[in-house]
């Protein structure tokens, strides 16, 4: 049941007639009682560099329970292949991530006939196509055993369907199981040993330790604790009862070079990362469960989380359920329409779905320190989710957004450092700047208060922005400087105002440098700190001090370029886009040259004014413009430092050309495989499509919101016991045509701006009305979107 916050209707009432109040009464009951799970599609974006995990969790859960593929010379960075063999079906993954994959840990394998090997990497051919819904997830091997899986925050159930006719029908527990990487870098997860016991009342515990991975972190245990359903009849998902009785059940250790060998005592243990340890658990049963928690803390732990979330005699059925209750309650729900266009709602609920599986709330499972702290886990990355994501997360989910600044803070108090991307708690691969700086000049700005200790955030920004972070453990791909945590290019930053070649990165750096200096003066003015404000708004600016006037490219002058101390350095603008070891990272000049909204004006005017700067955005879209792309566009959808580019044109207040450029790049998403322009990125690519289909983008570190066009007609967005309601007349309804905006109101009144700031819709709610139409017309005639660092 609903319930109202009768501070939060009253205020509403400032806004909304009585007869709206109760309509959003009624409408929140409604949308609790929606079946919102049947739109999301969780394959989406699993094929094609998406890397979308499409098995079992909970929202923002330790566990995501899925199948792991293996093809050789493929990295399978969220466990998922349409293709290849099974390697095993593991309670840990990633969410939509590249670089290298991290985790598939805590594995089970089912295996028909005599195993005389097991510990010998063993996989299984797939027999057809992986089948799944919210909470429920379905493979069939090449020896027809069907497997079903469902899960909660901290533990899983394996559901097993042996072949009839099968009489050694085997679970293989392999504790050396982790995604392998084949690219090359170095980033291959190591499994350091590990232990295995079958107790006396049959169920096994097992711990591993591994290291490295995308974030090259050092040793981490993970604990798991597994016991068969009770030998007592059990309703299964499928109707069926059996019994798990296994008729043998053996602990292993193996080696490549000797094979695998049984431990008649009923454990192993070794710290040698070259003998795997195990168990063998074979039935005559057709019919097999099993149930499994994890923890980072303990044995003991793990079984507690087990015994908590999925006690003996638990229904698998309930577990889905379950499941698909969290995510329509804590959810799906939180953003509603009245669409009935199938399409669109699938890449609605699709995408809040998979926004929402990462960070993970590991709170109460931080083997690091003791804290009375949340703690957050699995952030994968900043760089990538702090344009779109963050602020997305704040709106939907405030109390976990809260809590995830308050872990970050809380990780800097005991570790030194805010984490710019994390897992396996630790710190790192930190790809350009520090972007937590961003992430917490957001919240702050936006006046989120609660629990978060600003004095403290505001140190942690500090450190950031004036303490070089050690370089103890180079990164090959990156020797120059840490790639952990931190801003490792901050000597050059603070010596010269801009980075020498002496670092990687350098001219991609320093845009993020300035931004994130742009932050901290967010901070320091909101907290009464002049000097610290005046600081660092004019290292705001040092990114000029990489703009090259006279470098021309395709007709156009002016870009961000590499120097050093004599000088600026030529760079092809056009093809000047390179990886860890060169100036510019995952993107070019033409793409780099956008980056420092903040100074926006400035940008304006170094491209030339008004009227060049808008051509040349043009370009950015314009198919051949690039010589060596006849083909394609500068403009790159598949990564984020892009993605504010499609809006731009509304400093210049040239909305529709925003609304046109950022429409074309949203309507090439689908809910197909290959639904998705590049990697997820912890679902960074879903919220830049959410934020299309709400009508707004949002500018990281300020509170303002550019103006674009919504979607549907109406859109509902549940800001708890206040809304926030989007109509629009005029367009088709589906945004595919007639989107253009001809007027606006907000909260009732007309509005000339293409732009507006959280107070005005978000923080006591509001009401956007758009008017649509098929052609362009010039309603944005009010003041431009701020600048403040180009006064």
């Amino acid at each position: 049941m609903a319930h109202f916050n009768l501070d939060a209707i009253l205020r509403m009432a400032q806004l909304f007639s009585l007869e709206a109040i109760l309509a959003y009464e009624v409408g929140a009951a409604a949308a609790q009682s929606v079946d919102y799970t049947q739109y999301v599609n969780l394959f989406t974006g699993t094929d094609g560099g998406g890397n979308d995990f499409p098995g079992v969790a909970r929202p923002f859960g330790v566990v995501k329970l899925g199948p792991d593929l293996l093809i050789e010379g493929t990295d399978s960075y969220s466990g998922y292949l349409s293709d290849g063999n099974f390697s095993g079906f593991s309670m840990m993954h990633e969410q939509g991530t590249g670089g290298a994959p991290k985790y598939g840990t805590v594995a089970q394998l089912p295996l028909v006939g005599n195993i005389t090997n097991p510990l010998s990497n063993i996989t299984v051919g797939r027999a057809v196509p992986d089948q799944g819904s919210v909470g429920y997830y379905k493979a069939q091997t090449a020896d027809n055993v069907v497997v079903e899986l469902a899960a909660t925050a901290h533990a899983g159930t394996y559901q097993y369907t042996f072949p009839s006719g099968s009489a050694q029908n085997n679970i293989l527990v392999d504790v050396s199981h982790v995604i392998p990487s084949f690219r090359g870098q170095g980033l291959g997860q190591y499994y350091e040993g590990g232990t295995f016991a079958i107790l006396s009342d049959g169920h096994y515990e097992a711990s591993g330790v591994y290291n490295n991975g995308w974030n090259r972190s050092p040793d981490w245990t993970i604990y798991s604790c597994e016991f068969p359903q009770s030998d007592c009849d059990l309703l299964m998902f499928e109707g069926g009862y059996f019994n798990t009785t296994p008729i043998t059940a053996e602990v292993y250790t193996g080696m490549a070079s000797g094979g695998s060998v049984v431990q008649s005592s009923g454990s192993a243990n070794t710290t040698d990362g070259n003998i795997a340890v195990g168990g063998l658990f074979t039935f005559s049963s057709a019919s097999i469960s099993s149930r499994v928690g994890i923890s980072w803390i303990s044995f003991a732990k793990a079984c507690q989380n087990l015994d908590d979330e999925i006690p003996d005699g638990t229904a698998f059925s309930t577990i889905v359920d379950n499941t698909k209750t969290s995510w329509n309650s804590q959810v799906l729900s939180k953003i509603v329409t009245t669409s009935t266009n199938t399409t669109n709602l699938e890449l609605l609920y699709t995408s809040l779905y998979f926004m929402n599986l990462l960070p993970t709330n590991q709170t109460g499972e931080n083997p690091g320190w003791t804290s009375t702290e949340p703690y957050y886990s699995d952030i994968f990355t900043l760089w990538d989710l702090f344009r779109c994501a963050t602020s997305l997360l704040h709106i939907l989910q405030p109390v976990v957004y809260e809590e995830h600044i308050r872990s970050m803070i809380d990780i800097w108090r005991n570790e030194g450092y805010l984490p710019d991307a994390r897992s396996s708690n630790y710190n790192g691969k930190t790809q350009g700047g520090s972007n937590g700086d961003n992430v917490l000049a957001d919240a702050y700005v936006k006046g989120l208060r609660g629990q978060i200790n600003w004095d403290d955030g505001y140190a942690a920004m500090v450190k950031d922005a004036e303490v070089t972070p050690s370089n103890s453990d180079p990164d090959p791909m990156a020797p120059d400087s840490s790639t952990k945590e931190g801003r490792g290019a901050l000597p050059d930053w603070l010596e010269y105002g801009y980075i020498t070649p002496t670092f990687t990165r350098a001219a991609s750096r320093a845009v993020e440098y300035a931004y994130n200096d742009f932050s901290l003066y967010q901070v320091a003015l909101g907290l009464g700190k002049a000097d610290d404000a005046t600081k660092y708004l004019n290292r705001s600016r040092n990114w000029r001090n990489h703009w090259d006037p006279d470098l021309e490219s395709i007709g156009y002058s002016g870009f961000i370029v590499p120097r050093n101390t004599t000088g600026l350095i030529y760079s092809d603008p056009l093809n000047n886009d390179g990886y860890w070891g060169d100036p510019f990272y995952e993107a070019n000049s033409w793409e780099y040259s956008w980056g420092d909204i903040h100074d926006m004006a400035e940008i304006i005017s170094l491209m030339g004014g008004n009227e060049t700067f808008n051509a040349r955005l043009d370009t950015m879209f314009t198919v051949g413009a690039n010589p060596a792309n006849p083909d394609g566009i500068i403009f790159d959808a598949t990564n984020e430092p892009t993605f504010n580019v499609p809006y731009l044109y509304n400093f210049v207040n040239n909305q529709s050309r925003s609304v046109l450029q950022s429409r074309r790049v949203a309507k090439e998403y689908s809910t197909s495989t290959t639904g998705l322009p590049g990697n997820s990125d912890a679902g960074a690519m879903q919220t830049w499509l959410l934020w299309n289909m709400i009508g707004l983008y949002p500018i990281t570190g300020q509170t303002i919101f550019l103006i674009a066009s919504p979607w549907f007609e109406e859109l509902t967005i549940d800001l708890g016991g206040k809304s926030l309601n989007i109509t629009s007349t005029g367009g088709d309804g589906n945004g595919d045509s007639s989107f253009y905006v001809q007027s606006v109101k907000v909260n009732g009144v007309s509005w000339t701006k293409n732009w507006l700031v959280w107070e005005d819709i978000f923080e006591d709610g509001g009401t956007l009305e758009f008017v649509l139409g098929p052609d362009p017309v010039k309603w944005d005639t009010g003041e431009l979107p701020p600048s403040p660092a180009s006064a």
